[in-house]
């Protein structure tokens, strides 16, 4: 009879890089932690020292920087058995050549990629009982997580399992992996449709910004408006969508389409007073800076509008998007920032207009 090997098979580096983002999709919490390749060594590392749930094998996060490429592509059992005791020996690979990654990478390798990203959503599990400055290993990988890197897996298997852990994730995080994949069918090859408040159906021409124009009309509009309506929504293209003249009128607004107009004007006619809102769409630029306001709120002043009567709401489609983190820091202060993947909530960008300054108490 064959001997079961000491040690569980170690997938390819590159496998585990191409899986994670499909394990993490978008709308997942810390996906920038989980994704990257750091995370990617990480796991590979666990499988090496067969650092896996239920194997009573642990790794330290100083282990995956005395790591080498040389080293990594020794498989044999008594190979990596003397990389595990040499790795965590005090004094050995001191001066170690082509480490993957230098000494003091162990504190973001516990705090980032472990911490807030691999432990937080289940991935790998902690050593019970251990003290927090004890010098042994300490994180070994989730066995259901481990069996999604199995070579062997074919695609409908993978899928299938994916969104079987997935279930460890936490809740907000598996309804945003739902809304922007609904989303990016949506934006797919076939025409997006827009309920507009009124009961009116809209076509838009495929693609990402229709799909979260459609978000922000039948999700950010409901939520935060009390008697929302469409003033005016165009497409990518500059193409004009829809456009109320009667409602602009009644409210005083001019509307030019030449005139440089955001991609959704919404009024909300339950106040007294109504509220203008300019929302611009945001997929790879487009955002609400501070150039931005100012001209708009001209537009908006032009009809008789005050400033506290306009509102402006940069739209993205997740906190974790590549482009809301390139544009956070040119957003515009006194502006909404609002995410299609969390619609009930909305960022608030709080500036020096208000008329009075706040206590944090004031803000809660």
């Amino acid at each position: 009879m064959k001997e079961k090997p000491a040690l569980p098979p170690v997938p390819s580096l590159s496998l585990i890089k191409g899986r994670l983002p499909e394990i993490f999709p978008k709308g997942v919490d810390a996906r920038p932690y989980l994704v990257r390749e750091i995370a990617a060594k990480t796991i590979f590392v666990m499988f090496y020292t067969g650092a896996i749930e239920g194997e009573d094998r642990w790794i330290r996060p100083d282990q995956v920087t005395k790591m080498t490429d040389a080293q990594a592509a020794k498989t044999r059992d008594a190979e990596r058995l003397k990389w595990i005791r040499d790795s965590v020996a005090p004094g050995k690979m001191k001066d170690l050549k082509g480490r993957w990654y230098a000494p003091n990478t162990r504190e973001p390798i516990r705090d980032e990629t472990l911490r807030a990203g691999l432990v937080m959503t289940g991935a790998v599990i902690e050593r019970e009982g251990l003290s927090t400055t004890s010098s042994k290993g300490r994180y070994a990988l989730e066995k259901e997580f481990a069996a999604l890197f199995d070579p062997k897996l074919t695609p409908d298997q993978l899928e299938s399992k994916i969104a079987a852990w997935q279930a460890h994730l936490a809740p907000g995080s598996r309804a945003r992996i739902a809304l922007i994949k609904g989303r990016a069918a949506a934006a797919g090859k076939t025409d997006v449709f827009v309920d507009f408040p009124n009961g009116e159906r809209r076509r838009m021409a495929p693609g990402p910004s229709s799909a979260l124009s459609k978000a922000a009309i039948e999700g950010f509009a409901p939520a935060f408006l009390e008697h929302p309506a469409i003033v005016f929504l165009s497409e990518s293209s500059r193409k004009v969508v829809a456009q109320d003249n009667e409602l602009a009128r009644r409210i005083g607004l001019r509307i030019e389409p030449d005139r440089n107009l955001p991609d959704i004007i919404l009024a909300d006619l339950g106040p007294t007073r109504p509220l203008l809102v300019f929302l611009e769409v945001v997929v790879t630029d487009g955002a609400i800076t501070a150039a931005r306001r100012e001209a708009l709120l001209a537009i908006a002043r032009e009809g008789g509008f005050e400033t506290d009567r306009v509102a402006f709401v940069s739209v993205f489609e997740d906190r974790a998007a590549s482009v809301y983190r390139r544009l956070s820091s040119e957003l515009a202060w006194d502006s909404f920032v609002w995410f299609a993947s969390e619609p009930d909530c909305v960022l608030i960008l709080r500036g020096p207009e208000r008329r009075a300054k706040a206590k944090l108490s004031d803000l809660l």
